[in-house]
């Protein structure tokens, strides 16, 4: 297993940013360079041991679905490459397989959040409100049921250390305009149903996922950050789902599932994992990638 990547100092690109898991670093006016680290978060809470070779996964399964999902809607890929910058020896090592360099464009303040199972937040509203993110959903649904229909549920963007607060398809209307809005949902929908059928089609069921979107200069959306990655969406195997159970998952579910455990109230510092917590974390990631992307 190779030396986790907590975090990076590159000697000649000024940081832009250090967000829970990417290090974010500026390359010039047009590009910055977004490193994945093996940090992890759970419960917007960074937690004080990385996940070995985390990174890499989030990185190799992001792009896979990125250059997969493109004729969907245009991305933040570059044409640049890490021979681009001026890196020492170790650092282009640290960075080879867990980096991309990307268009700089202006981030929407939202997250598009897509739902094709009752779970997680939306279990939750769904059971005090019959709502999620003020959608009507039909009563009597159970804990990990099928949607209906795939649902867009939007939330803020939280600062690093935040909480990301769901709203609804209204306010986001009001925050960033209604034909916008309508766009994200419209192309989130579509990007997680193609995907999610894809992936079934591999014994994953992506339960929801989140989506990032910016605007170039030209006032085009452009799909930016990660996609339907361990960290961005929750993922089952499909021959292990059972409607009105949490079902076992290959995503970070697993450490948060294991963090209700302790006496620990969700605020910084997180709690130190034990070895075989780490160690299994890490390969339900790359158990992840390696069904998504072997023949």
């Amino acid at each position: 297993m190779p030396t986790p990547v907590f975090e990076t100092n590159l000697e000649h690109l000024p940081l832009i940013t250090r967000g829970k898991v990417r290090d974010i670093y500026d390359v010039d006016d047009n590009h910055m360079l977004i490193v994945t680290t093996d940090r992890l978060s759970a419960f917007d809470v960074v937690l004080p041991q990385p996940i070995p070779n985390k990174g890499v996964v989030l990185t190799q399964v992001s792009n896979f679905w990125f250059d997969k999902l493109s004729h969907i809607v245009p991305n933040h890929f570059s044409n640049l490459t890490l021979n681009d910058l001026k890196l020492t020896k170790v650092e282009r090592e640290i960075l080879e397989g867990r980096s991309v360099i990307v268009k700089k464009l202006k981030p929407l303040p939202v997250e598009a959040i897509v739902r094709g199972y009752i779970i997680g937040s939306g279990w939750k509203d769904y059971q005090e409100t019959g709502q999620v993110c003020g959608i009507d959903l039909p009563e009597g649904l159970q804990q990990a049921e099928k949607l209906p229909e795939v649902i867009f549920t939007p939330s803020t963007k939280a600062e690093v250390g935040g909480h990301d607060i769901n709203i609804t398809f209204k306010q986001m209307h009001a925050q960033i305009g209604g034909f916008l809005a309508e766009e994200v949902r419209r192309i989130s929908i579509e990007l997680y149903t193609e995907a999610s059928e894809f992936a079934l089609s591999k014994g994953i069921i992506i339960a929801d996922t989140k989506f990032e979107f910016g605007l170039d200069d030209s006032g085009r959306l452009i799909l930016i950050d990660e996609i339907l990655s361990p960290d961005s969406s929750r993922f089952w195997p499909a021959d292990q789902y059972k409607e009105g159970t949490s079902p076992p998952s290959f995503d970070k579910q697993f450490i948060r599932d294991y963090l209700e455990t302790l006496d620990w109230d969700k605020t910084p510092p997180g709690p130190h994992l034990p070895t075989e917590i780490l160690e299994k974390s890490a390969e339900k990631y790359q158990e992840v990638a390696d069904l998504l992307l072997g023949s």
